[in-house]
């Protein structure tokens, strides 16, 4: 439950009122800035690249909080969603710390600008330059974690083969394969769509071979995924198979036709 601003009804379509007034002017007046920075190249400075970020994310916080507020003050509620909550907590905390990070850049810039204008060009300058070594240092960091989760699973991996035969039982090597199967095979897919989008040869790369690539690789995994983990996992279908003859029940409980009424009354006094 969120805290209410009001508890008469007048007082509540007072604040909707006065909510959406104030979050138009936050989307007209942010949506100005961002407009105006990304379409005029003279704007095309640090200082408003720093504005221009910190607009959106202006409008990416009050777009947390205000709409909802608005419609609880419409509606008359002050119900909120477990799943909403956490949403707005995340995000609204998430925007503020980076928000909070772009003053700090800006506080910077503008201490350039103001303590030392004559370095100013020079360091800015410096600072957008060379963006290949960015580039590179980005890459180097998604590599060195890409290859640290890599080797976390071989290690979890060798641990369970050899675990695997210290099993007792006869069917526990089978359930611990036929569980990590699923397993294997989303690595598996996920890495091999990776390698093949980003390790492919220069000689076959084409634009429409890079955008097929792209969608295989942002679209397949989530769809093959569940029916991977689906297909291998025996309490799934069971729980499944059970939603069915759940709903094929209550269908079959329902007279389809008036003239079985009767009938269908008759056999369910019996």
């Amino acid at each position: 439950l969120l805290l209410a601003f009001a508890d008469t009804r007048q007082l509540q379509l007072l604040h909707f009122c006065l909510f959406l007034g104030i979050y138009l002017a936050a989307l007209l007046g942010n949506g100005l800035i961002i407009t105006a920075i990304a379409c005029d190249h003279h704007l095309h400075s640090p200082m408003y690249f720093f504005l221009l970020n910190l607009s959106l994310l202006d409008l990416g916080s009050i777009s947390t909080t205000v709409p909802k507020a608005m419609a609880n003050s419409l509606w008359d509620t002050r119900a909120i969603s477990y799943s909403g909550c956490a949403a707005q907590v995340f995000l609204f905390t998430f925007l503020l710390g980076t928000e909070c990070a772009i003053l700090t850049v800006m506080a910077y810039d503008r201490y350039i600008a103001i303590c030392k204008p004559l370095h100013y060009g020079s360091i800015l300058k410096c600072s957008c330059s060379h963006s290949y070594l960015r580039e590179l240092g980005l890459l180097m960091v998604s590599v060195i974690f890409a290859f640290g989760c890599f080797v976390f699973i071989v290690l979890s991996y060798v641990q369970i083969l050899r675990a695997v035969p210290r099993i007792p039982s006869e069917q526990g090597p089978h359930k611990a394969f036929s569980t990590c199967i699923p397993h294997l095979a989303v690595v598996s897919l996920y890495i091999s769509t990776g390698i093949f989008a980003y390790l492919k040869p220069l000689s076959i790369s084409s634009p429409f071979l890079d955008l097929v690539v792209a969608v295989l690789y942002s679209v397949v995994p989530p769809v093959v995924n569940p029916l991977i983990y689906s297909m291998r996992n025996k309490e799934i279908k069971e729980a499944l198979w059970k939603v069915f003859e759940y709903d094929l029940l209550q269908i079959n409980k329902v007279p389809i036709f008036p003239l079985e009424l009767p009938l269908y009354l008759r056999e369910n006094q019996d």
